[in-house]
Order: C-alpha cells, then sequence, then structure tokens
C-alpha cells in the first residue's frame, strides 16, 4: 500500500497543467516570488543606506506586485501536485503545511503592497512596519521552502522513479553524441 501511494505522487494529475512525468512546473514557477520578494527586502533595506531611496522603493513595491502574480501561477500547479499525493499520508500533511504557510505569505505580501501603494512618490525610504513585514514574510517563505524541500527530495513528489532516474547514469552515448552530424 506504501508503495502505491508513493507511485501516485510522482505522477502529475495532469501533465499538460502541472508538468510531464519527472519534470513537474511547480518548482520552476516558485523561483519568480521567491525571487522577487527576496530582491524587494534587499531593496527595503538598501532604501535605508542610500541618499536617494525613492527608485528603491518604487521598484520594491513592484517585485512585491510580481511575486504575487507569480506565487499565484505557482499555487495553481501546486494544487495540482498536492492532488496526487494520498491524504493521510505524512507527505500530504507536509503538503498542506507549505501551502497553507505559502497562501499565509502571499497574503501578507499582497497586504504589504497595498500597504505600501504609490507611498514611493514621496522618495523616502520604506517604513520600518513595511520592511519588518516583508523580513518575516520572507522567513515564513524559508521555512515553506525547506517543507517543499522535503518533499521533493526526502518523499520524492513528483520526483521520476529510481528505475527512471538510473537511466541517467548508465554507460552510452553522451546526448551530445546522440545528436545527429550537421
Amino acid at each position: 500500500m506504501a508503495n502505491e501511494s508513493r507511485l501516485q505522487a510522482k505522477r502529475p494529475v495532469s501533465a499538460s497543467l502541472a508538468g510531464p512525468y519527472g519534470h513537474p512546473f511547480h518548482p520552476i514557477l516558485v523561483t519568480v516570488p521567491i525571487g522577487a520578494w527576496v530582491t524587494s527586502l534587499v531593496f527595503d533595506i538598501a532604501s535605508h543606506v542610500v541618499h536617494r531611496p525613492g527608485f528603491l522603493t518604487q521598484s520594491s513595491e513592484w517585485l512585491i506586485a510580481v511575486g504575487v502574480i507569480g506565487a499565484l501561477l505557482a499555487a495553481t500547479v501546486g494544487f495540482l501536485d498536492l492532488f496526487a499525493i494520498p491524504s493521510g499520508t505524512l507527505a500530504f500533511r507536509t503538503a498542506l503545511v507549505h501551502m497553507t504557510l505559502n497562501l499565509l505569505v502571499t497574503a501578507a505580501y499582497a497586504v504589504n503592497f497595498l500597504w505600501r501603494y504609490s507611498n514611493y512618490t514621496a522618495g523616502g525610504s520604506v517604513g520600518l512596519g513595511r520592511l519588518v513585514l516583508s523580513a518575516v514574510s520572507v522567513a515564513a517563505l524559508g521555512v515553506s521552502g525547506f517543507l517543499g524541500g522535503k518533499l521533493a527530495y526526502r518523499y520524492g513528489v513528483r520526483v521520476a522513479d529510481e528505475s527512471t532516474q538510473a537511466e541517467g547514469y548508465t554507460a552510452g552515448r553522451s546526448e551530445r553524441d546522440a545528436r545527429p552530424a550537421v
């Protein structure tokens, strides 16, 4: 039974939407909000260091918006991956905590964007409350990322099975050698 559950969690619910077997879309999509939100925090901190911080506060605000949009896209395919995990398993419970944290972080950043909206026109640095909200959100995002890594690397959710992985370690022609001559 456990082996069937494990194999079920490796297969996509919908390959056209969630990505084909062994190559899910969720991990690549999460790089957008992670990169945008970490960079926005760096810009928030930098806005307290430079002489004219307006460009940093404006950039941070829009990076937050890009991150929220990217998070919603990543969540869409993440939900599909969640449906592949059998309920009642430790992997499923871990995925629910991962999802809940991500939804809370996304909501916090949506609030942060609205709180900041058009405040950069004054040209000042980011307010302390907004900076703290970003820092706490990035910390929660880090915890969620740890859980996402646990889902993939420890529980093997949406990761190809070992026999498929072994294909990459067989002796033979390389991809370069397999290409037709020009």
